[in-house]
């Protein structure tokens, strides 16, 4: 019998479990309030809703061994995009709506075995409104969140926001035949590939200067107008980025412009963000998101065209990466053990627990008698316990 998980797996301890479920709840709370209702999206979908269109290759997708092309989901969004376009057509628009739950990716391991990662997500859709307002609320929606997560300075949280017709813009001038290779080399940011590029000295440094644009919203965008010219793009990117600032500046999160940036998922055709912190040795990203009015376009049936514009913008949190960050030097939920040393306390030691509880206060109960403080202190720093609540004689 194997002992250990599969490959790419892992097994989580309570306290994971709890910090996780927290964490859910408080962004299910935000999202309520900010008028986003939950759905379910299945785990188990149909291979091509899965790809979304071409976005996510097949090669990351976990298929299932079934009569039909079936796989687990990598992500929520082309599950909730496909449920908008057909059962929800018809309620008014736009929709918000949030989820949460697992979701599941292939890699190969570096023996070019099969891994199976599994990361837990929670996230909005924003569903019929293709309006600037739409992203902004999204931003800010976003911006919220990491203030209500408690994220603090020490975290340096930083809000990454790129757009998908900037990038197209500053590198529609190459050969077609380079302008696939260029766009990836700048969105994975390889110098080394960028240089190996059947282009002019000039192309090629345009470029690389491209690869180090990234920064303090006004000073890009008078860089991108000194590179594209007048652009209508350009100036709604100043208008949103003018709308969220406030709210940014309120939470402590830095905005940063940043217009080679685009997700891991190729779902994206407008605005993309990203929220970074500093974890404890290296940065986590713990949410991403952006405009995919291309991936709705293709759920859109004729009788949901009639109701719903094909539009969509999101974001997802990485939940694990949200604990991690927010797990160190915080022990403010872990429960008191309440001890005592004589067995004949034990009814009293019960009582005092319960009515701990009735305070909402995490306890748990040491069960057998021991003889000093000192020793119930050993047992609650081994049991992960805050302190010790002491019946003493």
């Amino acid at each position: 019998m194997a002992l250990q998980p599969a490959a790419g797996a892992r097994d989580l301890n309570p306290r994971q479990v709890e910090s996780n479920r927290r964490i859910r709840q408080q962004l299910a709370g935000l999202y309520r309030l900010w008028g986003y209702q939950e759905v379910d999206p299945p785990t188990v979908e149909r291979l091509d809703t899965l790809a979304a269109g071409g976005g996510i290759p097949s090669q990351e997708l976990v298929h299932l061994v079934s009569d039909d092309p079936l796989g687990l989901r990598p992500e929520l969004t082309a599950s909730i995009a496909r449920a908008a376009c057909t059962r929800m057509a018809d309620r008014p628009m736009p929709l918000r709506l949030w989820a949460d739950g697992n979701c599941f990716a292939c890699s190969l391991g570096d023996a070019g075995r099969q891994r199976i990662h599994q990361q837990i997500t929670s996230g909005v859709e924003l569903l019929g409104d293709p309006s600037l307002s739409a992203d902004v609320e999204l931003m800010r929606l976003l911006i919220a969140a990491a203030g209500r997560l408690g994220l603090r300075a020490e975290h340096r949280p930083a809000l990454l926001i790129g757009h998908h017709g900037v990038l197209q813009a500053l590198i529609g001038d190459l050969p077609t035949p380079i302008r696939e290779q260029a766009q990836a080399a700048l969105t994975t940011y390889d110098p080394l590939a960028l240089a190996a590029l059947d282009l002019s000295a000039t192309e090629r440094q345009r470029l690389q200067d491209l690869l180090q644009l990234r920064g303090e919203p006004s000073v890009v965008l008078a860089e991108l107008r000194r590179l594209l010219g007048p652009m209508a793009l350009l100036d709604e990117l100043d208008r949103m980025l003018s709308l969220v600032a406030p709210s940014a500046a309120r939470q402590g999160v830095l905005l940063q412009l940043d217009p080679s940036f685009q997700p891991h998922f190729n779902l994206y055709d407008g605005l993309v963000l990203k929220l970074v912190c500093q974890g404890s040795e290296v940065p986590l990203a713990i949410a991403s998101g952006g405009r995919y009015d291309g991936l709705v376009g293709r759920f859109s049936t004729p009788a949901s065209l009639r109701s719903m514009a094909p539009a969509g913008v999101g974001f997802a949190f990485d939940v694990e990466n949200l604990r991690e960050l927010l797990e160190v030097g915080n022990e403010g939920h872990a429960p008191v053990l309440v001890a005592y040393n004589r067995p004949e306390q034990l009814a009293d030691a019960l009582n005092e627990l319960e009515r701990l509880h009735a305070e909402d206060q995490p306890a748990e109960l040491l069960g057998q008698a021991v003889p000093t403080k000192a020793e119930a202190d050993e047992h609650a720093g081994h049991r992960g316990c805050r302190g010790v609540h002491w019946l003493g004689s």
